[in-house]
């Protein structure tokens, strides 16, 4: 049986939640949650330890699976909308900043 959760609009661009999420995929959720807990990347570290704290606590309230032996199936990181600012440059023109947000899916299933 398949635990999911995911989370939209993450103010973290697509790029680095990917490196974190290729680091951390197959891995059983106890040992991902120790390698993000020490992870350098602390602000995307911190998104992905909550989801995977939340699928694993979907799991959990099921009550038909043991936590330990889940493992991370898939875990998807998609590009979301983006924030688009502007800032001043001479001669009065402008030029525009994009502020990427992230979709990100996780499933969790058991070995």
């Amino acid at each position: 049986m398949d635990f999911k959760a995911n989370i939209s609009y993450v103010r973290v661009a697509p790029r680095k939640m990917g490196a974190l999420a290729d680091m951390i995929r197959g891995m059983g959720v106890n040992q991902a949650l120790d390698s993000l807990k020490l992870c350098p990347k602390r602000n995307a570290a911190d998104i992905l330890y909550k989801l995977i704290r939340s699928a694993a606590a979907n799991a959990d309230q099921k009550g038909t699976v043991d936590v330990d032996k889940l493992v991370i199936r898939s875990l998807l990181v998609g590009r979301g909308t983006s924030l688009k600012r502007f800032r001043p440059r001479a001669k009065g023109s402008a030029s525009p900043i994009l502020k990427r947000t992230s979709n990100i899916k996780v499933v969790l299933a058991e070995k």
